[in-house]
């Protein structure tokens, strides 16, 4: 049976205005699978999907977070999902 996809949602504050833009370049990672922009202390919910574990630190650290007009992430690991 193959294994489970990993999976992370990161929450992600933005440059003011920036949003759109950042969601864009964002979505231009693979590994990027849904981003919403969104209303409150973070400005993007984006969640990320690869086949390792270790793979979730290294598109956190050296892709989204190098991203021009980011200011800060944090990342949660999926450990449960459901679906409807």
């Amino acid at each position: 049976m193959p294994e489970a996809k990993k999976a992370a949602i990161i929450l992600v504050q933005t440059e003011i205005g920036a949003e759109s833009k950042v969601m864009e370049e964002l979505m231009k990672i693979p590994e990027v699978k849904e981003a919403y922009i969104v209303y409150g202390t973070y400005d993007l919910v984006v969640k990320i999907e690869t086949d390792a574990l270790e793979k979730i630190r290294e598109i956190v650290t050296n892709r989204i977070r190098k991203l021009p007009d980011i200011r800060t992430t944090v990342t949660m690991i999926v450990v449960e999902e459901r679906i409807k």
